[in-house]
């Protein structure tokens, strides 16, 4: 073996927990350690619910759900406000708009409640509405959010 190539060897090597404060002496080429958490005071070791956070990471996943849950609360409250939507503001077509709010369906909510009634065919018993309306009328309402019943055949 060369010689001078090998760290110094220190056998009494102190290892300091920082978290529990334990002490213990191993072999090592550093004659102090210091460690943030030991298998004393870990939670996989110890079964303790405790949440070890050394670089900020829980802090900052807490800011981000934060966020997401204001988020999604606003978007709730924007769709509620979207509820009285009047039909007209699909675009349509002037025509299909005055058909479809002579049957009585004036607003989205209105639509969305006619398919869960009675499907597609309710929308489609409406004279002069065919697929092609009803197809735009449900494309542009997903469009603004809305969730729409699922086709049942």
């Amino acid at each position: 073996m060369r010689k001078g190539i090998h760290p110094t060897w220190y056998p009494d090597a102190t290892i300091v927990c920082l978290s529990c404060g334990k002490t213990w002496t191993v072999g090592s080429t550093k004659p102090e350690l210091r460690l943030d958490i030991c298998s004393n005071c870990h939670p996989f070791y110890t079964g303790e619910q405790r949440i070890v956070d050394t670089e900020g990471q829980v802090d900052r996943f807490m800011k981000r759900l934060e966020a997401h849950s204001s988020v999604a609360v606003e978007t709730e409250t924007a769709k509620q406000a979207q509820a009285d939507l009047p039909i007209s503001a699909l675009e349509l077509g002037k025509q299909y708009t005055e058909l479809l709010e002579e049957a009585g369906i004036k607003h989205a909510s209105d639509f969305i409640t006619k398919l869960q009634e009675s499907g597609d065919e309710g929308i489609l018993s409406i004279r002069g509405i065919g697929r092609k309306v009803l197809t735009d009328a449900k494309k542009r309402l997903r469009a603004r959010g809305y969730e729409l019943p699922a086709v049942t055949a």
